[in-house]
């Protein structure tokens, strides 16, 4: 019995060690998808985005040290629920996620766009019948086109096949080879897209759908993000959040938190 009740106390302490706690060694490790720009992606040796910087602000203002974590998307809950990093946060899609993390309040008004190769005869989301059409896997869109009601699934089955890819870089680079005729994706990593490579790509004036951003912390972790959230509205209100917008061509008019 002892040498159970020792066995049991050991893995108890193991479990323990697993959930690291930011507010103990002053790290604060942020998840995020190091190819979506322009929230979070990799330039040169550095990772760079919004969301990185505004979470750079963040740390400044709370004494921690900033830690950027690249993840693999299909495991960023794996991550986030044993401690590896402490939030997701990099255009974190909060509808159809409500229930599954501790948000912060929304902060980024996000749009779900097509984008299409340039002279592409496709004008308009009823063109898209018929098309192969590239999603970025475990995104709302993704679902919405595969099974998230008559509204948007009837646009998903009218493609002649929806093609999941692990990221939105592999998604264009499909796009651009002609391997997909169209990818739905994020509005302002389309814009990214478009500026990096001018004249390749152009944007539907249609939208598929509207969604909002905001940091997600594992279910519970009020403290956590009650902390950020508070420093998270200092950079908002006093223009910081806007300037880092500019820096990587974000519409003003989407930075929607008071």
């Amino acid at each position: 019995m002892k040498k159970l009740l020792f066995a049991l106390a050991a893995a108890a302490a193991l479990v323990g060690c697993s959930e690291r706690s930011t507010l103990t060694d002053g790290r604060f490790v942020v998840g995020f998808d190091a190819d979506f720009p322009p929230y979070g992606f990799k330039d040169g040796a550095e990772y760079k985005g919004f969301d990185l910087d505004l979470a750079r602000e963040v740390c400044a203002a709370k004494g921690w040290t900033f830690v950027a974590n690249p993840v693999n998307w299909d495991s960023k809950d794996m991550e986030l629920n044993s401690g590896a990093i402490d939030c997701i946060w990099n255009g974190f899609t909060m509808q159809g996620r409500e229930a599954a993390y501790t948000w912060t309040a929304p902060y980024v008004d996000n749009s779900q766009v097509v984008l299409v190769k340039a002279g592409s005869p496709i004008n308009t989301l009823a063109d898209l019948a018929g098309k192969i059409v590239g999603v970025q896997t475990d995104t709302p869109v993704q679902k919405a086109l595969s099974k998230g009601g008559e509204k948007y699934e009837s646009l998903g089955k009218s493609f002649k096949e929806l093609v999941v890819e692990p990221n939105y870089n592999q998604a264009v680079n499909e796009l651009h080879a002609g391997a997909v005729d169209a990818v739905a994706m994020d509005v302002g990593v389309a814009k990214k897209k478009m500026a990096d490579l001018p004249g390749q790509f152009v944007m539907l004036g249609e939208i598929v759908m509207t969604e909002t951003y905001g940091i997600g912390f594992k279910l519970g972790n009020t403290a956590l993000r009650d902390a950020v959230e508070v420093e998270l509205k200092k950079l908002f209100a006093n223009g910081t959040a806007a300037k880092i917008a500019a820096k990587y061509g974000l519409e003003p008019a989407s930075l929607i938190l008071k």
